[in-house]
């Protein structure tokens, strides 16, 4: 049942200033809190986190014929500083639940009733849709790229000098961690279209009326992330497309709707 005018209210009491920033220090000071426990919790357990980000590489390598596969540092201090990128990786991954409830419980109090509903399904559907953008890259994107850059390997190598992949750790990791988070923003398109629907700065008529473009863009950017090949971009542009799609439909069903005479 719908909310009346008068059931529709705003819960936050009129606070001074100073208030509002002591309320916003709180917050931040909880969510700096919640991070520095995950970055302890992750530092703790950075060698499994390693290994989960380094598999999918050790797995290719394995197939074309390396035995050990490895990665490597050259400089002193390189491996403990992968440490901690690993662990401020893990950290926000763990911590962002409730980073995000701490920014939604500043936020919440100046929301009417209906507009809270409106925004907890948005809410709830990020940390989802993040989680399918980095498992399409890890399960999906990874295997594809890593096998067709690994097969420039040569063994044999010209006069005798092999060529053989054996990536820096710190330049693996880096890679590997900004496609992850690439790809679980990328899969925020229906949440963010939803939003700017909600506001009216967009409807789903128009979203329809530039599907050709955005099917060229979202193309774009599936061959800006894969490999060179067919098969690789038609991997990641599909998903990209169907996301579009989606996003045509959540715009329709939460769009400003113009009022009739």
């Amino acid at each position: 049942m719908a909310d009346t005018k008068e059931d529709d209210t705003i819960d936050d009491k009129p606070m001074p200033l100073l208030d509002h920033l002591i309320e916003l220090r709180r917050r931040l000071m909880w969510s700096l809190a919640v991070f520095a426990v995950c970055f302890a919790l992750s530092y703790y357990f950075s060698g499994t986190i390693y290994y989960v980000l380094a598999k999918p590489l050790a797995d290719v390598l394995k197939t074309m014929g390396s035995p050990d596969p490895k990665l490597i540092y050259t400089q002193l201090y390189e491996a403990f500083f992968v440490r901690i990128k690993v662990a401020m990786f893990g950290g926000l991954f763990l911590g962002f639940p409730m980073i995000a409830c701490q920014l939604w419980l500043f936020v919440a109090p100046g929301l009417y009733r209906s507009e809270r509903r409106a925004f907890l399904p948005f809410l709830a559907a990020t940390p989802i849709l993040f989680g399918l953008g980095a498992s399409l890259a890890y399960f999906v994107l990874f295997p594809i790229a890593f096998h067709f850059f690994a097969g420039f390997q040569d063994m044999t190598g010209g006069g005798g000098v092999p060529i053989e992949l054996v990536p820096k750790v710190g330049e693996y990791l880096d890679l590997v961690m900004k496609m992850i988070f690439a790809c679980g923003i990328i899969f925020q398109m229906p949440v963010g279209i939803a939003l700017l629907a909600k506001v009216g700065i967009t409807n789903s008529k128009q979203l329809r009326g530039m599907r050709r473009w955005a099917i060229v863009i979202l193309t774009v950017v599936a061959a800006i992330f894969s490999p060179p090949d067919p098969i690789s971009m038609a991997v990641v542009a599909v998903p990209l497309i169907l996301l579009y799609e989606i996003s045509i439909i959540t715009a329709s069903w939460v769009e400003t709707k113009p009022v009739e005479d």
